[in-house]
């Protein structure tokens, strides 16, 4: 599959529809990849992607309309959670979780 046929460039409705939590360590300032700037401190270990915690959730680092045409702005140094979103699934698209986001944004399942 190339980038041009994944679906995922047009959807990004899981950016749209999940808190995302991750640990600290991630971080830039930890020695990790996410940047500090789109993290909220949660205490402890813990932190999350800004905006996946408002209703509706939308991550901040996504960019474009959902189901159209969307793209990560830190897709090179996204946090864990969303790097392992829909792996269990063929291709690593349209697992349970991935149908689940689809549908609150009005779009239909991916081909399983």
């Amino acid at each position: 599959m190339t980038a041009a046929d994944n679906p995922c460039i047009r959807c990004g409705a899981c950016c749209a529809s999940f808190r995302v939590d991750f640990a600290r360590a991630e971080l830039q300032s930890e020695g990790g990849c996410v940047p500090d700037a789109l993290a909220v401190d949660l205490g402890g270990a813990a932190c999350r992607l800004r905006g996946t915690d408002h209703a509706p959730p939308r991550c901040a680092a996504l960019v474009g309309r959902v189901g159209e045409r969307v793209r990560c702005a830190i897709h090179e140094w996204r946090p864990s959670p969303c790097r392992e979103f829909g792996l269990r699934a063929p291709l690593g698209l349209g697992d349970d979780a991935c149908d689940r986001a689809r549908a609150r944004h009005g779009l239909p399942p991916l081909p399983h």
